[in-house]
């Protein structure tokens, strides 16, 4: 058996669900509004997002998590260079900060990063290479 090859749903846990959610949903994200106790979760296109109580995630999955950011971390990339901007503003305005201001890639595209009011790091990208369909799905480049 293999994999098929798709992440489902990415969990953030967080300590404080509601200042977190608040967060998300300042940037647009809608909040499903069924399932709410201990958790919030936000349809992506094809993927959900959720954010679960660091308490409970940790009674789950029965491991502390450390108080250090994640070597993981989120991107949301763009149709265009201007749109980078805006999101770094709007992620700013919700309450996040920026770690990195937009600025020249290596490879020749537009990025920045912030950091939700946790921590969470978030790259925003704008990569001309890397083709976005009208439904928001990301595609690789040929090989």
């Amino acid at each position: 058996m293999k994999l098929e090859p798709r992440v489902s749903i990415i969990t953030i846990a967080v300590d404080d669900l509601a200042v977190m959610a608040g967060f998300y949903e300042a940037l647009g994200y809608p909040r499903h509004q069924g399932i709410t106790d201990r958790v919030a979760f936000f349809q992506l296109g094809g993927i959900i997002l959720g954010l679960y109580e660091r308490e409970s995630a940790e009674e789950e999955t029965g491991i502390p998590f450390g108080d250090a950011p994640s070597r993981v971390y989120l991107a949301y990339n763009t149709r265009s260079e201007a749109e980078v901007d805006a999101v770094l503003a709007l992620a700013e305005q919700a309450g996040g900060r920026i770690v990195r201001p937009a600025g020249r890639a290596f490879w020749g595209g537009w990025y920045g990063y912030f950091a939700d009011p946790e921590g969470h790091l978030w790259e925003v990208a704008h990569n001309p290479g890397f083709p976005i369909d009208a439904d928001g799905n990301i595609s690789l480049p040929p090989e």
